[in-house]
C-alpha cells in the first residue's frame, strides 16, 4: 500500500529533482547526482559540487528575489542534465563519433546560431500558447459577448483558466507518447525515493515503492501555483488592449514567480491543513505528470538521491 500523501514527513528534506531520459537527476545542499540506467542495464552515476545551503549568494535566499534566479539555475540545470541522459542511452561506440562530431559542431559558428535559434524559437512558442493565445482568445469572446470590457477580475479568471486548461491538454496529450510515459514513470520514483527518505526509512526499494508519488514541491504543482498566481496579479492591472496585457504579462513574470517560489518552499516545509488544501490542486495534476514506478527505476532514484544527503543534517533543512 502507498503511505497516505497526509501524513507528516519525520524530515522536511531541500534535495529536489528531475526525471530525465532512463534517470533521475536530485540536488542537494552541496552535491548534485544523476544516476541513468544504460542500454547495458548498468547504473551510471555522476556526481558534481551544487552551492544550495549556506553560502548561497544573497540572490539566491532573498524571499521573493530568490524564486527567479532559482528557477532559471534549476531549469538551466535540468536542460543540462536531460541532454546527458539522452547521449547515455547511445552504444559507447556510437557516442564516440557523436563526441568528434560534438567537438566540430561546437567549433562551427553556423552550429551555435543554429542552438541559439532554436531557443529562442523554443521561447517564442511558450510565449505564444500560454500568454498570447489565452488573452487573445478573452479577448474576441469580450468582443462578442456582454462581458464588461472593464472587468479585469473577470478577464483575467477567464484567461487563467484557459491557461490552465492549455496547460493540462498539453501534459495529456505527451503523456501519451511511450517515451514520455517512461519520463513520467522516473518523475513518480524520483518523489517517492524523496518522501522515503523524508520518512526517515533506509533507501530500499521495497521501502521506496509504499510511498506517494506525489509531492508538494514537484515542477508541476509549482507551474500551477504560478497559473493561480498570475490570474490575481493580471486582476490588478486595468489595461484591457490584448498586447498591452501581454506585455505585461511578461514584465510581470519575475513577480509572478517569486510569489508562486515562496509558496512552493512554505508547501516543502509545512504540513498544515491549510497549505495541504492548497497544495491539493497541484497534487491532483501529478496524476498525469507522475507514474507508478518499476523496481529498476526506483534503484535509479535511490542512487541519484544517496551522494545528495549531507553529512551534517541541518543543511537540509528548509
Amino acid at each position: 500500500m502507498q503511505s497516505n500523501s497526509n501524513e507528516s514527513p519525520k524530515h522536511m528534506t531541500k534535495i529536489g529533482g528531475q526525471a530525465l531520459i532512463e534517470g533521475v537527476m536530485m540536488k542537494g545542499a552541496d552535491t548534485g547526482a544523476m544516476a541513468c540506467r544504460l542500454p547495458d542495464g548498468t547504473i551510471d552515476v555522476e556526481t558534481w559540487d551544487e552551492n544550495n545551503g549556506k553560502h548561497m549568494p544573497w540572490y539566491r535566499k532573498c524571499p521573493f528575489v530568490r524564486g527567479v534566479f532559482n528557477f532559471v539555475i534549476s531549469l538551466k540545470d535540468g536542460y543540462r542534465c536531460l541532454m546527458k541522459s539522452a547521449e547515455k542511452q547511445v552504444p559507447e561506440e556510437e557516442q564516440q563519433d557523436e563526441a568528434q562530431k560534438s567537438d566540430d559542431d561546437k567549433k562551427d559558428p553556423l552550429f551555435s546560431f543554429i542552438m541559439g535559434v532554436g531557443v529562442i524559437v523554443g521561447i517564442a512558442v511558450a510565449l505564444l500558447l500560454f500568454i498570447w493565445l489565452p488573452k487573445f482568445l478573452v479577448g474576441k469572446l469580450i468582443d462578442v459577448t456582454m462581458i464588461s470590457d472593464q472587468s479585469r477580475f473577470v478577464r483575467s479568471l477567464l484567461e487563467g483558466v484557459l491557461k490552465i486548461i492549455l496547460f493540462l491538454a498539453y501534459m495529456a496529450c505527451t503523456g501519451l507518447m511511450k517515451d514520455m510515459r517512461r519520463t513520467y514513470e522516473y518523475h513518480g520514483a524520483e518523489h517517492k525515493t524523496i518522501a522515503c527518505y523524508e520518512a526517515g526509512e533506509p533507501l530500499t526499494p521495497e521501502n521506496v515503492k509504499k510511498h506517494t508519488r506525489f509531492h508538494p514541491r514537484c515542477g508541476t504543482s509549482f507551474i500551477f501555483i504560478t497559473l493561480i498566481v498570475s490570474i490575481l496579479v493580471m486582476c490588478l492591472v486595468p489595461l484591457t488592449v490584448v498586447w498591452q496585457r501581454v506585455v505585461v504579462s511578461i514584465l510581470l513574470l519575475p513577480v509572478v514567480m517569486g510569489i508562486s517560489y515562496e509558496f512552493i518552499r512554505l508547501a516543502g516545509r509545512s504540513n498544515s491543513r491549510l497549505t495541504r488544501a492548497l497544495s491539493w490542486p497541484g497534487l491532483q495534476i501529478q496524476r498525469i505528470t507522475t507514474r507508478e514506478p518499476n523496481e529498476k527505476q526506483i534503484e535509479c532514484a535511490i542512487e541519484a538521491l544517496k551522494p545528495c544527503i549531507p553529512d551534517d543534517p541541518e543543511d537540509d533543512k528548509w
